[in-house]
């Protein structure tokens, strides 16, 4: 069993920044991929952002390619998305996930476990 806890998220002007955090327990962090997906209301949940188990590998939506970076801390069993530049649509609730492969997907179903969410509000 793996817990995922989301945190960072709030209210932000646009043009301002976030960083969110994921802390995961449980189950062997160090060689499972994660990911960061959004929800807005009434949207399917969409791909942000992923990164392979090693760190060393990252792939992002092109909604978010050259404002959000994802990286981990190993030691810490901590997953980040910093979010810079943000717009109106970025507005969501933001998951992390955990996959159980050596490198990151861009679809939800690839992933085994899930957190319950935080939520970003970007104002114009």
């Amino acid at each position: 069993q793996v817990q995922l806890v989301e945190s960072g998220g709030g209210l932000v002007q646009a043009g301002g920044s976030l960083r969110l955090s994921c802390a995961a327990s449980g189950r062997t962090f160090r060689t499972y991929a994660m990911g960061w997906f959004r929800q807005a209301p009434g949207k399917e949940r969409e791909f942000v952002a992923t990164i392979s188990w090693s760190g060393g590998s990252t792939y992002y939506a092109d909604s978010v390619k050259g404002r959000f970076t994802i990286s981990r801390d190993s030691a810490k069993n901590t997953v980040y998305l910093q979010m810079n530049s943000l717009k109106p649509e970025d507005t969501a609730v933001y998951y992390c996930a955990m996959r159980r492969a050596v490198a990151g997907g861009a679809t939800p179903g690839e992933y085994d476990d899930w957190g319950q969410g935080t939520q970003v509000t970007v104002s114009s």
